[in-house]
């Protein structure tokens, strides 16, 4: 399996595997595929990377910017991460994440936030933290990787492409 940035000709299959991938979840108002597209159109996609195997497309994750009032340095939010549901856990979805977390820390970001289960966003160092919140999501599922300086406090907010209805 390869971890390569998203090109051009992957779109589609991008969309198509994002639909595939959070179909059936109960959490989900079905909206990702379109979040990824306004991510893309806005020039929010800082990191979005494709896990292949012989040029077949497995899975995506995105990372895009959030904005917490008061925090110092650059803070992104992971998510969405997708995979067909006939290759999910088999480690493909935990590649992309430690990737992208990789490729955040090397362009110097302060950290990452996500909002999700604890117990599978915890084995990348996410944690919740009270201080740190967004909207009236439960504070264990909010949490936040600190990659360099002191953890942030305050509201999170996500890029627009978020409130796609």
């Amino acid at each position: 399996m390869e971890i390569r940035p998203e090109q051009a000709g992957d779109v589609e299959t991008i969309r198509t595997l994002t639909e595939s991938a959070f179909r059936d979840a109960p959490h989900s108002a079905q909206t990702e595929a379109r979040i990824v597209d306004a991510l893309r159109a806005g020039g929010a996609l800082t990191v979005s990377l494709v896990a292949t195997d012989d040029a077949e497309i497995l899975g995506h994750v995105a990372f895009s910017p959030v904005t917490i009032l008061g925090a110092e340095g650059d803070w992104y939010g992971l998510g969405p991460v997708s995979v067909w549901p006939a290759r999910q856990r088999k480690g493909i979805g935990q590649a992309l994440i430690r990737d992208g977390l990789r490729r955040l820390d090397a362009t110097g970001a302060a950290g990452c936030v996500v909002l999700g289960d604890p117990g599978y966003y915890g084995r990348f160092g996410f944690e919740s933290d009270p201080a740190l919140f967004y909207a009236e999501v439960p504070p264990g599922y909010f949490q936040r990787r600190v990659l360099r300086g002191p953890a942030p406090k305050g509201e999170v907010r996500y890029h627009p492409g978020f409130d796609v209805a």
